[in-house]
């Protein structure tokens, strides 16, 4: 068995330097690459794709873990969940065909780049016939599993055990607490951000970030942050965890909190147990526990009164000019002022997952064929008007806004967002009842007893627990939104005095 599972080991990490290698393709096309090698870069990426799913779907994987079922079965080490893991990414893998995939991502490859040059001009017509043919390559996608709905198995690849229905649950539940909360802050005095909306220098803007999760813990000996259009984090190997952000001269919230965002999920792939190293374990174990991880970082930690106590003398030197006579207090309610807007990532706390569910309503609606791609901008503005009361002047608040459906599949992108910020407030709760002392600490800046409770119930297990079973074993029961909405209420209750 030693044998069998050393052999496995070496086939799944050979496996997983292919599919580094296509990361690293696919973070270069996002950060340096020339548009001129769009072309290209769709062939190589698929072409490795190809590789690393032949591979993993082939005959001799497969034998190998039909020879090591009943040792998987028998115990509980890191082992035996390993071969349960992949026999479960196996089974899944193999009823997509890899030629299926290697089209699939040269399509992904073109539609990302041409959602690049659109979306700056505003010309959602380019890249309308990539969406079109994306909806049917999802559908397709979906069609090699057996589903409830055509949603279903794409949910489920990022969020396993998940479907259209339970979210859509989930998201009425939180929905009834979420709306009469937005009326009730809107009903108050507005209040005003304009401090966050000087010139604030680009690269003063990056350092202090840098500085920020410099001192969070993420490690920079494994890691480095880019710009790019759209924020995210990638890794190449546990030793390799990128970061991207983007920067906006008149807003010094854009950079400061993607960055802070982007950490978190850094940290997370950074903590997991180094023996996971190249397989299937060594990864974060859903959507919506990676989203956690970010959430928690960015606004339980990064958005609370206690971190700017610390944090705001530091920025009011580093801005001495833009923050002249801006106290504390009015700083951390900019930060943190309640408005519907007409941007996700720059969305607050309370109106966030709004925008989630208008994105996940109009997936499923495009997946049903109940919505037409050219009648998509239309249907956006329509509900963001109806739900945000807000209109986007342009596609390019709208529709063209986040890169989800222009470089990836349709279904499963978004629902992740609302789930992380759930399970946030579960994990932060447990946290503070394991150590009390946390939120003085954050006040002081120090986040090692944070860092240290994360790495110990969460990030060191990378895969080895579903999200369902990682809640249990955290929390002792299964998900819930009170924490959550408890959090909200509280912190934007005192903050707009409601009662």
């Amino acid at each position: 068995m030693e044998d069998k599972i050393q052999l496995l080991k070496e086939k799944l990490h050979e496996i997983d330097d292919i599919n580094s290698a296509v990361s690293l393709l696919s973070w270069d096309q996002s950060t340096y690459m020339p548009s001129g090698g769009a072309p290209a870069r769709g062939r190589q990426m698929a072409t490795l794709s190809k590789i690393a799913h032949e591979k993993f779907t082939s005959a001799e994987i497969g034998n190998l873990l039909d020879s090591l079922q009943s040792f998987s079965e028998e115990n509980d080490s890191d082992d035996a969940v390993l071969v349960r893991v992949t026999t479960k990414d196996f089974e899944k893998a193999t009823k997509i065909p890899a030629q299926f995939l290697a089209d699939f991502n040269v399509h992904i490859s073109q539609s990302h780049q041409a959602w690049m040059e659109a979306r700056p001009n505003n010309d959602f017509a380019k890249v309308a016939p990539f969406l079109e043919k994306t909806i049917d390559f999802s559908r397709q996608l979906a069609s090699f599993w057996e589903h409830d709905h055509i949603a279903d198995p794409l949910i489920d690849m990022a969020d396993e055990g998940m479907k259209a229905e339970s979210i859509q649950k989930i998201f009425g539940e939180l929905r009834a607490e979420l709306v009469p909360l937005v009326k009730a802050i809107s009903e108050k005095e507005k209040t005003d951000d304009s401090v966050l909306k000087k010139h604030y220098p680009e690269q003063t803007q990056l350092d202090f970030g840098l500085k920020v999760i410099k001192e969070y813990g993420y490690d920079f000996v494994r890691g480095r942050q880019d710009k790019t259009h759209h924020p995210f984090m990638t890794k190449f190997s546990i030793g390799d965890v990128r970061i991207t952000t983007r920067t906006k001269e008149n807003d010094l919230s854009e950079a400061l909190f993607s960055t802070l965002h982007e950490s978190g999920h850094a940290m997370y792939e950074q903590g997991i147990n180094a023996s996971f190293e190249g397989s299937p374990l060594a990864g974060g174990t859903s959507a919506g526990v990676h989203e956690s991880q970010s959430r928690l970082w960015e606004n339980l930690v990064g958005r609370s009164r206690g971190f700017w106590s610390h944090f705001y003398p530091q920025l009011q030197d580093t801005f001495s000019e833009q923050l002249n006579g801006v106290s504390a207090d009015e700083f951390y309610r900019a930060i943190n002022k309640v408005e519907p807007s007409l941007i996700r990532t720059d969305a607050d706390e309370v109106t966030y997952n709004l925008h989630v569910m208008i994105r996940f309503d109009l997936e499923l609606a495009l997946l049903e064929g109940k919505l037409s791609v050219k009648d998509l901008p239309e249907a956006w503005h329509a509900r963001y008007q109806s739900d945000l009361g807000v209109q986007a002047p342009s596609d390019v608040d709208g529709v063209l806004q986040d890169i989800h459906w222009y470089a990836g599949s349709v279904g499963g992108s978004f629902q992740g967002y609302t789930l992380g910020n759930i399970m946030s407030a579960l994990f932060f709760d447990e946290a503070v009842k394991a150590h009390s002392e946390i939120p003085s600490q954050i006040a002081s800046g120090e986040f090692e007893t944070l860092h240290g409770w994360l790495k110990e119930n969460i990030y060191q297990h990378g895969r080895k627990y579903t999200a369902d079973e990682l809640i249990e074993k955290v929390t002792g029961g299964p998900l819930t939104i009170t924490p959550y909405i408890n959090y909200l209420k509280t912190k934007y209750g005192d903050l707009y005095s409601l009662s």
